[in-house]
């Protein structure tokens, strides 16, 4: 079966490579809306109601009207904005989440593609809590760190066209990032988590850690299994993988991690460190922001709509 799908925003960083990577897919059929259509409110109804599969790559409120215009009942959306993350009626974009997590997106009408953020933090934290490593009430901290493409045209535009940008910022520092709810709801936080990203002048790759203490785990719980709760989470996963414990074959010189390792690919990949004596540690993830973070995630979830294997592309 050839699956119909159409990009409403396909203009945009995350739609072209969405595009991009569905027109060489063998079983896709692109719907296409010329450019000069595209703020074609009729035209676009017009292609979200022709889709099997509509994938939307808009800011929030736009996806929220796009969803107000489908009628058909064949057609099912993809949302890669932060509008339903985590409204009621929408499965999370994220097949790996748990063991039950491909059934209910098969038969979802409506699904939300992650956060890139969302998608390191969550992998870490969703087997650790899965599995009672860490105390219930635990309070984390998450630093993260994109490459510029993460925060979209306006943002590329200062890194690639002002003749001074940041080297790096650190910013939402008033603590209200927008993907904290989706950590909290699928990381099974129970107390809000600090998150303090950082950009760099770089174009894409990002990094995702969070630190944790002796006291962070569960009364009885060593250290140790927090990479074993990693690792048994994504043992048959094609697309997430788990290095050794304190792996420094995984780092430049065995000192610096790199975020840009994984560029153009849907691959994430994960790390633990720890320090006995200080009782202290982390857990890293890497991945494209704008691979496994955006655009190839949801051509895995178009797969996994379409009953084809998760890798085609």
């Amino acid at each position: 079966m050839t699956l119909k799908v159409y990009v409403d925003g396909q203009h945009g960083t995350t739609g072209l490579q969405i595009v991009e990577e569905l027109r060489h897919h063998p079983d896709v059929s692109l719907i296409e809306l010329p450019a000069e259509q595209r703020r074609d409110r009729d035209a676009r109804a017009d292609r979200l109601n022709q889709a099997d599969v509509a994938i939307l790559c808009l800011p929030d409120d736009a996806a929220i009207e796009a969803v107000s215009m489908i009628g058909s009942d064949h057609t099912r959306v993809i949302d890669a904005s932060t509008a339903h993350r985590i409204a009621p009626g929408w499965v999370f974009g994220f097949p790996e989440l748990d063991a039950g997590q491909r059934d209910r997106l098969r038969g979802a009408t409506r699904i939300a593609n992650p956060g890139c953020y969302a998608v390191g933090a969550i992998s870490l934290l969703r087997p650790v809590m899965d599995a009672a490593v860490f105390r219930p009430d635990v309070g984390v901290t998450i630093i993260g760190l994109s490459g510029y493409t993460g925060g979209g045209k306006d943002l590329i535009a200062v890194h690639e066209t002002d003749p001074d940008p940041e080297p790096a910022a650190v910013y939402a520092m008033g603590m209200n990032h927008k993907h904290v709810p989706e950590i909290m709801a699928y990381g099974r936080l129970a107390t809000r988590p600090l998150f303090l990203p950082t950009v760099g002048h770089y174009a894409q790759g990002m990094l995702v850690s969070i630190p944790f203490r002796d006291t962070d785990l569960a009364p009885g719980v060593p250290a140790s299994a927090v990479l074993e709760a990693l690792s048994e989470r994504y043992r048959d996963e094609a697309f997430i993988s788990v290095r050794p414990a304190d792996d420094t074959g995984w780092l430049e010189r065995e000192r610096f991690l790199r975020p840009d390792r994984l560029n153009g690919s849907n691959r994430l990949e994960q790390a633990v460190y720890w320090n006995p004596k200080a009782g202290q540690g982390v857990m890293i993830s890497r991945l494209d922001n704008l691979g496994k973070g955006a655009s190839r995630s949801a051509v895995q979830l178009v797969n996994l709509i379409g009953g084809f294997p998760e890798d085609r592309a």
